[in-house]
């Protein structure tokens, strides 16, 4: 399922990356790698503030719609 589907504070691992190599290599170097753990921190109108990497994340929707977790 996407990131945008997952629920507040629990803890989720990253399954695969989607969309084009551009949004590939920005996600990754946020530090949304395949194996990761993510956890969402907080919802707003759509966009997300996550935990990646032991740092704190804002992405949109769009982008949160990329990442598929398990």
């Amino acid at each position: 399922m996407p990131l945008s589907m997952a629920k507040e504070g629990e803890p989720n691992t990253i399954r695969r990356i989607g969309g084009k190599e551009e949004v590939r290599k920005f996600l990754e170097n946020l530090g949304f790698v395949a194996g990761g753990t993510v956890t969402v921190v907080a919802q707003t109108q759509g966009n997300l503030i996550v935990n990646v990497k032991n740092s704190r994340v804002a992405i949109g929707k769009d982008m949160a719609n990329k990442i598929m977790i398990a």
